[in-house]
């Protein structure tokens, strides 16, 4: 009874232990810090979360999305078939989809162009993002109509200079 519980617990640490040692590697950052400590996180696994705004870009069998954490947006370049899984982008008219990037920090990436990015290997959507439905604020289309009212009204009363 004692070896068969002990051998359970050697294989749960074996199957455990990398997963951890990956969980490890990638450390969890916001942009300000990728920003600032840029050499200190160049060529470093990292893991990062925001909102994906814009349109997703493809480029053959890769596309670039644009992901903010609210404070800066970062460049990320990922394999096609991830973005697939992106039902929202950030726009004035939706909020999108906000998603944890996991991959390899960029400081000045060779690949494109020096830009700062990240190469992700791993991409989840952790919250769905939705269409924001604008309303007509009715306070300023009255105000709206009352001046446009005025404005005609000058220029109809004004003093019209005759030769």
């Amino acid at each position: 009874m004692k070896t068969s519980l002990q051998s359970a617990l050697l294989i749960l640490v074996i199957l455990v232990m990398p997963c951890a040692a990956l969980a490890a590697d990638a450390m969890a950052v916001s942009s300000a810090e990728l920003i600032n400590n840029a050499r200190q996180y160049d060529g470093k696994t990292v893991t990062y979360e925001g909102e994906v705004i814009g349109e997703a870009m493809p480029r053959g069998g890769y596309a670039w999305l644009n992901v903010s954490d609210g404070l800066n947006a970062i460049g990320v370049w990922v394999k096609r078939e991830m973005a697939r899984d992106i039902a929202h982008t950030g726009s004035y008219r939706a909020k999108g989809d906000w998603v944890a990037v996991t991959g390899v920090f960029n400081r000045a990436c060779p690949m494109h162009g020096g830009d700062l990015d990240i190469h992700a290997f791993e991409l989840r959507r952790i919250g769905t993002g939705r269409i924001i439905k604008q309303r007509l604020n009715i306070t300023k289309r009255n105000l709206s109509l009352v001046l446009l009212g005025l404005l005609c009204l000058v220029l109809i009363l004004r003093p019209s200079k005759r030769s």
